[in-house]
């Protein structure tokens, strides 16, 4: 860790599981700015960068795409602003709970497939179990 609580990019790609290129990627998109520069111009970030990198991981295998994470992001950015309006902050809420459903949906899909590729691993490991062993 850099000094005043930032990390290099090395360290926050070790902590997220996630390559270099693919936070540079998402650098690129807009979807996690580095919050600082060094003197040398390295990227730092902070533990809210690391959480940012989070979500968009996690979002990542249930199909999102990088327009609808960068949505979501924007919207928990906007829940955490102090000038909300009741109407506007149960439409940001409204927006995530939406997010929740399609990660729900997408997670009982992949559920299905799981216990599908099992049955499939099942099937395989009985029929290889009928074959006579070599002596």
């Amino acid at each position: 860790m850099v000094g005043d609580g930032h990390m290099q990019i090395g360290e926050v790609a070790a902590r997220t599981e996630l390559s270099l290129r693919t936070i540079r990627h998402y650098e690129e998109t807009g979807l996690v700015i580095p919050s600082a520069r060094s003197q040398g111009g390295f990227r730092l970030y902070t533990e809210d960068d690391v959480t940012r990198l989070m979500v968009i991981r996690r979002m990542k295998p249930l199909g999102f795409s990088l327009e609808q994470m960068r949505d979501l992001l924007e919207t928990t950015d906007r829940l955490d602003a102090a000038d909300l309006d009741a109407g506007e902050r149960q439409a940001l809420l409204d927006r995530v709970r939406g997010y929740e459903r399609d990660a729900l949906a997408q997670i009982a899909k992949l559920r299905t497939q799981l216990d599908r590729a099992e049955d499939f691993a099942a099937t395989l490991r009985a029929r290889l179990a009928q074959v006579p062993s070599e002596r």
